[in-house]
């Protein structure tokens, strides 16, 4: 390791980067890294390999070679900096946005090895990823940098892998797609009766309106719900499907229910008289089990586009989970103030839901190999689909900068573009 080296380094951040140069320059080099010997060399971390040991420089053509030609790229993760110099042979290439995924990492590599030649490249602009909000497309995310994210990346590490494991869940659901058109037209006869979602909007204006999930944390809200329950001038109850079992159990009805999914049998959804907002994927007998109004919706999903047309209803935004049209609902309908309940996007307390065992709801533990902030700022294990969730539903709260929206408990994920209740949390 050479302070000659990273002083070189850092001057010409400086130069170019100024305010980057004095926080790189505050930080202190990774000192949990050690060489792993092979034909070049690289560096491990935790047992995690930065690159190859081998042919770093033919790992960083193969990986250049997955992104397009175009004219502007992004880079999530600088490595030894073979990828970034790869990048730069093309002559199209006007524009590579670089991103610090690991701050130490990366002052740790300026430390050890050369990196002048694309630090001053005019086309590259380096950042960190912690200050971003969003990727950028098109982008290559080195692997071992988004499993050596420091926590203040991972918002931005959470995208990435969402946005890279999302063909394999659109695989996953086209799976389904037979099965899905059959419910579709098992539930026509209902949808020709039912009224229509739409019916709701605009019908609460300037309230505000607590929408409850089944994460783990629903449990200690369950006490001041009930106590509500009779107040003339309570905000609104809005519940997903899988929060009602424990809803019920301590006598709170919602105003009402959202249901969206093909699984969502009368165990998770036991009839009640309240009222129900369902897309037409729910399964008919739980439909025809409910004894309160049914109010149908879609979303944009291409699997509605012919029901849109012969039965028209409104849409609820969706994004993969029931919290995202429950949430949509309270907006359409005119809420300034969203406060969410059980909205966890992860295990807190080694647990999956509220009401329910563990693996119950296809939720286990085992699956947890993710992890997120918390609302102490602390790992907090989760799952991939969790979060998922929660980056489709802090995308929707981006862009409705006109509702208020808290979170009701610091023990799940933080979720972007919430604050925390003062009532609920301390």
């Amino acid at each position: 390791m050479s302070d000659e080296r990273l002083t070189q380094h850092l001057a010409i951040i400086a130069r170019r980067w100024p305010t980057l140069a004095t926080t790189l320059a505050q930080t202190q080099p990774l000192s949990a890294a050690s060489i792993m010997e092979g034909h070049c060399g690289t560096l491990l971390i935790d047992g995690i390999q930065l690159t190859s040991r081998h042919d770093r420089a033919a790992e960083a053509r193969q990986q250049a070679n997955s992104l397009p030609a175009k004219s502007h790229l992004s880079l999530y993760g600088a490595g030894l900096g073979d990828l970034p110099r790869e990048l730069l042979r093309r002559p199209a290439l006007a524009h590579l946005d670089v991103f610090i995924m690991n701050r130490e990492l990366f002052v740790l590599t300026l430390s050890l090895l050369e990196n002048q030649d694309w630090l001053q490249d005019p086309r590259v602009c380096l950042a960190l990823a912690a200050d971003e909000e969003e990727i950028r497309l098109p982008f290559f995310a080195l692997p071992a940098e988004l499993r050596l994210a420091e926590d203040k990346a991972s918002r931005i590490r959470d995208r990435l892998i969402r946005e890279m494991t999302l063909p394999h869940t659109n695989r996953r659901y086209e799976q389904h797609l037979p099965q899905l058109r059959q419910r579709l037209a098992d539930n026509h006869s209902l949808l020709r009766q039912d009224g229509d979602v739409a019916a709701l909007f605009g019908s609460a204006p300037g309230r505000a309106a607590f929408v409850i999930g089944a994460g783990p944390t629903l449990k200690v809200h369950l006490s001041r719900l009930h106590a509500l329950q009779h107040h003339p001038a309570r905000p609104l109850l809005i519940a997903v499907d899988t929060a009602c079992r424990a809803l019920f159990a301590h006598d709170i009805r919602p105003d009402w229910v959202v249901s969206i999914d093909h699984l969502i049998d009368e165990e998770k959804l036991p009839p009640a008289d309240c009222g129900l907002v369902y897309f037409p994927l729910v399964p008919t007998r739980t439909l025809k089990a409910w004894r309160g109004q049914r109010l149908a919706a879609y979303s944009s999903s291409p699997l509605y586009q012919t029901l849109c047309k012969t039965q028209p209803k409104a849409m609820l935004y969706s994004g993969g989970s029931v919290i995202h049209p429950a949430v949509d609902l309270a907006v359409q309908m005119g809420c300034h103030e969203v406060t969410l309940l059980g909205a966890d996007f992860a295990f807190p307390g080694g647990e999956t839901h509220t009401g329910w065992a563990v693996g119950a709801l296809n939720t286990t533990l085992e699956q947890a190999r993710h992890w997120a902030m918390d609302g102490h700022e602390r790992r907090i294990s989760t799952n991939i689909s969790f979060t998922g969730y929660r980056i489709q539903l802090e995308r929707y709260i981006a862009a409705h900068p006109e509702v208020r929206f808290y979170n009701g408990s610091r023990e799940g994920a933080a979720i972007a573009g919430c604050r925390y209740h003062p009532e609920f949390t301390l």
